[in-house]
């Protein structure tokens, strides 16, 4: 009888201990999207694995912003509109539309320093799970209160006294082509780029602390991340409300990742993976 009450009372604190690790059920490992994946982890030198979270973060990260960028630009009208009066008062800066389409370097950059172990790994397949979940969050706010940002007439005014070179005009010319004036708030752009900024200094602090090149690194990536966010007001594409909610709702995300990095620390990858399902 002892040793049943025992083997009850293990149970019961292994279900505890891993319930108070995880900050919500929906951030807990995806069964069925990562057992796959997560079973050829190792195959071609581990670059399966990367290709697998590219094609999965793609999909469930980058189809629900055009979908519904989309949607509101062929369906829906401003329902409440954030303009203020500071919006057209900042002036057009042409140069930064060069960090503006930086964001795009921190999908690949993750990727690139995620580490090469289980650990990493585990967490670089949450990670997306983040990402996907602040996106859906949203995306809510795109459809149920869209917001046209009508920003885009100053850039001609501008350009009349100060044209932008080739390059600056080939950026803005594939920002305009490729994404409509919508999904104003809050910016995804902000969204995305803190949560990967966060992300890939915690690897670095982490496992390359003693390197030379990682405080100069990491400068450099977070004097990019200020030169983004001044540039989605720079180069007309949100208002000051669309930066000021996505810095906000990267905050309360990061607040919660960090709650799954914990848990992957405090059970380790290989516990964990066999709690979520992903290995026999």
């Amino acid at each position: 009888m002892k040793t049943e009450n025992r083997l009850i009372h293990d149970l019961d604190t292994s279900r505890k201990g891993m319930d108070d690790n995880a900050p919500l059920k929906i951030l807990r490992p995806w069964k069925g999207v990562w057992r796959p994946i997560w079973s050829r982890r190792e195959e071609l030198g581990g670059f399966s694995f990367l290709i697998s979270i590219f094609f999965v973060g793609m999909f469930s990260i980058g189809a629900p912003y055009f979908i519904s960028n989309n949607i509101a630009a062929h369906y829906l009208e401003t329902v409440w509109d954030p303009e203020i009066a500071l919006d057209r008062s900042l002036p057009v800066i042409n140069w930064l539309i060069i960090p503006y389409v930086a964001l795009y370097l921190f999908y690949p950059a993750t990727l690139a320093l995620a580490p090469r172990d289980d650990r990493g790994r585990m967490e670089l397949a949450l990670g997306v799970q983040g990402l996907f979940m602040a996106t859906m969050f949203c995306v809510l706010f795109f459809l149920l209160l869209p917001a046209e940002i009508d920003l885009r007439d100053q850039l001609d005014t501008h350009w009349e006294t100060n044209p932008p070179n080739w390059l600056e005009e080939a950026l803005f010319t594939f920002i305009h082509v490729s994404d409509n004036p919508w999904n104003a708030w809050p910016s995804l752009h902000i969204v995305h780029s803190t949560l990967l900024a966060r992300l890939i200094t915690h690897w670095v602090q982490r496992d390359h602390h003693e390197s030379r090149f990682a405080k100069p690194f990491l400068v450099l990536l977070w004097v990019e991340w200020a030169l983004l966010c001044v540039s989605i007001l720079a180069t007309k594409q949100h208002y000051l409300f669309d930066l000021v909610t996505g810095l906000v709702v990267a905050f309360v995300f990061w607040r919660m990742f960090t709650k799954v990095i914990d848990m992957v620390e405090e059970r380790g990858p290989d516990k964990l993976a066999s709690e979520s399902g992903w290995s026999n």
